[in-house]
């Protein structure tokens, strides 16, 4: 009886297995546009970073990934540093590297095969991702299904914007959102903004949604129960390992790259911590992308447009890494910063230490003879 028993129990699974047949495998599923041609000075395509960063989160949990674009095939990036740490890594892997060259039309996609979609921003994705209905149906579709999640960073969600569910309202309608925003067009967007069918932004709060967002191109991360948005590039490894979490899985750990956490210390300092992150760059400002943080108070300063408390922020952030990076560009912004803010002695400084290391620069010496 007990022998009888043991073998029910050992062949059981067996037969149901035999009777259901194999199940199919969940993989993620990552949608990029295929508008982009000749590095993104013809048409703009999709951000690179994006992908890389993602990729190599997902690749180091043990995700099985597939590409799609709208066309198929061959996609192509706007232009990119090669030289980052992930996109070396990415071009060097064979796998990824097919994967982008063979990407599978949206139209050959069977959404039941993908527990998650990923959408990759770019500005590209503003032209041909929101008019696919095949990429509609795909989203909709891993959506409704049970636990499906669905992400995009950047640019991306402008894919969503008109994706409508099998009740017929809007996924997005008043969901908790984010997305490249409108400041960010403005300073980061020129080219191709005016071609944009729609404002990103605009768009998402048209249709209902609680927009959200950091300061531009600071890390922002959305989470609306199955849906996961990024606001910009820097938000890209933040939302990959969000969903990986959203798998049910934790995410390894690794090292932060150093534009990744620039952009974080920027933000914890803006955020009322400028004391921890004085401190943490006088300690370990090796690991940190100064120059990058110094660019970003560059543009807090130009785009400050007499705002004191841009121009503040601006001038404290710029202040982080001035020992480790000197633009002559860069001092004279901050000379004209703390010239707007009254402090003539700091401007004038500034503007002296420019006329002693770039004479050459000549709106230095006019703005000193204009304090004088």
């Amino acid at each position: 009886m007990i022998r009888m028993l043991m073998l029910v129990l050992v062949c059981a699974p067996m037969f149901l297995f035999a009777q259901q047949g194999t199940p199919v495998k969940k993989k993620i599923l990552i949608a990029l546009s295929a508008y982009g041609k000749a590095d993104g000075k013809i048409r703009p395509g999709f951000e690179f970073d994006e992908f890389a960063q993602a990729y190599l989160i997902f690749k180091a949990n043990g995700l099985e990934m597939e590409v799609t674009s709208p066309k198929g095939g061959m996609v192509e990036p706007d232009e990119y540093n090669k030289n980052k740490p992930y996109n070396k890594e990415v071009m060097a892997d064979p796998v990824a590297m097919s994967l982008l060259q063979n990407t599978v039309s949206t139209a050959n996609i069977k959404p039941e095969n993908y527990a998650a979609i990923y959408i990759v921003g770019g500005k590209g994705a503003m032209f041909d991702l929101p008019f696919d209905p095949s990429l509609q149906e795909i989203i909709q579709k891993i959506y409704e299904q049970q636990n499906g999640i669905v992400a995009a960073v950047c640019h991306g969600p402008a894919a969503l914007v008109n994706v409508k569910l099998s009740n017929g309202n809007y996924l997005i309608a008043n969901k908790t959102m984010t997305g490249f925003c409108n400041d960010e067009e403005v300073k980061f967007g020129k080219k191709w903004k005016e071609e944009f069918p729609f404002l990103l932004e605009d768009k998402l709060v048209k249709r209902g949604v609680k927009y959200e967002r950091s300061d531009a191109m600071l890390p922002q991360l959305s989470i609306d129960g199955q849906l996961i948005t990024g606001q910009n590039p820097f938000s890209t490894t933040l939302l990959a390992e969000q969903i990986v979490r959203s798998l049910g899985m934790n995410p390894v750990i690794r090292t932060p790259y150093k534009d990744e956490k620039s952009m974080h210390l920027v933000k914890k300092a803006l955020a009322g911590q400028m004391d921890w992150a004085k401190e943490e760059l006088k300690q370990h400002y090796a690991s940190y992308d100064t120059l990058l943080i110094a660019v970003y108070g560059y543009y807090k300063l130009m785009y400050a447009n007499g705002n004191k408390q841009e121009i503040t922020d601006g001038l404290a952030i710029s202040e982080l890494v001035s020992q480790w990076v000197y633009r002559e560009t860069l001092r004279y912004e901050m000379a004209k910063g703390y010239l707007a803010l009254g402090n003539k002695e700091s401007s004038k400084k500034l503007l002296m230490e420019i006329r002693t290391k770039t004479p050459s620069f000549n709106d230095a010496k006019t703005l000193l003879e204009q304090i004088k």
